[in-house]
C-alpha cells in the first residue's frame, strides 16, 4: 500500500527514471544493435502519436460553452509569441556555436504551448479551469502557425525554399495540434457515447503522458550521449531552461493579476507540455536542444509542487 501510494505521488520521476535507464539498458545489449534504427524510427512514429491522443483526450473534456475569453489571454499570447520571434532573431545573427544552441534552447521554452494538465494544476490552486483550456487551444493555434514560420529562418535547408519548408513542417505541427481539437468536436457531436466514454477516464491522458515522456526523456539521453557541444553549452541549456521556468511563471502571474487572475495565467505561461517540447528539439531544432525540455519539465513540477504545498498551508490555516 505504501509503495503504490509512493509510486503514484512520484510516477513523474519514476518515469523519467525509466527513460534514462531503459536507454543505458538498451544500447549495451549486444543482440539488440540492430535494431536500434529500426526502433528509433519508431519512436519518432509514436511520440507524435501520443502527443494527439493525449491532446484529443484532453479536448474530449472540454465543453465549447464554457470556454471563455478573458483579457489576459491576447497579452500572454503576444509576450509570448513576442519572446520567441526576438530569441530566433538573436539566434539567426550568431554563427554556429554553443551560445546558438542556448539560444535555440531559449526559444524552444518559450514558444512551447502550455500543458494539458495544467487545468489540473490550475483547479488546485484555486484558478479558473475554462480561461485555462481556453489559452490551451489559442496556444496551441499560435504554436502551429509560429513554428512553421520561424524555424526555417534558424535552419534553412538548402534543398527547401522558405515556402517549401514551411509547408513541411506546418504539415507535422498544424495537424498534430489543431487536429486533436477537431476530432474531439466532431465525436462530441456525431457518437455522444463514444464522448462520454471517452470523457470519464481523466487519468487515462495522465498515464500516457507518463509513457510518452519516458520516450522523450529517452530520446533527449540519446541527444545527449551523441552530442559534440562543449560542456559549457550543455549547462547553459539546462541553466536556460530553469532562467525561463521562473521567468514564465512570475510573468504570466504577473499579467494575469491585472485582470485578478494571477493564478490561472502563471499556470498558462509556465506549465509546459515538456513532451512537444522534446519532440520539437530532436526534430526541428539542432538535436541536443530536447534536452532543455526534459529539465523544464523538472523545474515546472518542482513550482507546482511549491505552489500547492503553500496553498493547502494558506487554507489549513484559514
Amino acid at each position: 500500500m505504501n509503495f503504490a501510494r509512493i509510486f503514484k505521488d512520484w510516477i513523474l520521476v519514476f518515469s523519467m527514471a525509466a527513460g534514462v535507464l531503459g536507454y543505458f539498458a538498451y544500447v549495451n545489449i549486444p543482440f539488440l544493435e540492430p535494431t536500434h534504427d529500426v526502433v528509433r524510427e519508431a519512436v519518432e512514429i509514436v511520440q507524435p502519436l501520443l502527443i494527439f491522443v493525449m491532446l484529443f483526450l484532453t479536448f474530449c473534456r472540454v465543453n465549447p460553452r464554457r470556454l471563455r475569453l478573458c483579457g489576459w489571454h491576447l497579452r500572454l499570447l503576444l509576450v509570448q509569441c513576442g519572446l520567441f520571434a526576438l530569441f530566433a532573431a538573436l539566434t539567426v545573427a550568431l554563427p554556429r556555436g554553443g551560445l546558438r544552441v542556448v539560444l535555440e534552447g531559449a526559444m524552444l521554452c518559450f514558444v512551447c504551448p502550455t500543458a494539458t494538465a495544467s487545468a489540473v494544476v490550475t483547479r488546485k490552486l484555486g484558478g479558473s479551469a475554462a480561461h485555462i483550456t481556453t489559452y490551451v487551444i489559442l496556444v496551441n493555434l499560435a504554436v502551429a502557425l509560429l513554428v512553421p514560420a520561424v524555424v526555417p529562418l534558424v535552419h534553412p535547408n538548402p534543398d527547401l525554399s522558405m515556402g517549401s519548408s514551411f509547408l513541411l513542417i506546418l504539415g507535422k505541427v498544424f495537424p498534430l495540434l489543431l487536429l486533436p481539437l477537431v476530432a474531439a468536436i466532431l465525436v462530441r457531436y456525431l457518437s455522444p457515447k463514444l464522448h462520454f466514454a471517452l470523457s470519464h477516464y481523466p487519468n487515462l491522458s495522465f498515464y500516457l503522458w507518463t509513457v510518452a515522456l519516458a520516450l522523450a526523456i529517452a530520446m533527449t539521453t540519446r541527444s545527449i550521449v551523441h552530442s559534440r557541444l562543449e560542456l559549457s553549452a550543455e549547462l547553459g541549456l539546462v541553466g536556460v531552461s530553469l532562467a525561463s521556468c521562473l521567468a514564465q511563471f512570475w510573468l504570466g502571474r504577473r499579467i494575469g493579476r491585472r485582470y485578478d487572475d494571477a493564478v490561472t495565467a502563471g499556470q498558462a505561461f509556465g506549465q509546459k507540455n515538456t513532451v512537444l517540447a522534446i519532440w520539437m528539439g530532436y526534430t526541428f531544432f539542432t538535436p541536443a536542444t530536447a534536452v532543455v525540455g526534459g529539465f523544464y519539465c523538472v523545474w515546472h513540477n518542482i513550482v507546482n509542487a511549491w505552489q500547492i504545498y503553500r496553498y493547502n498551508r494558506r487554507r489549513e490555516g484559514e
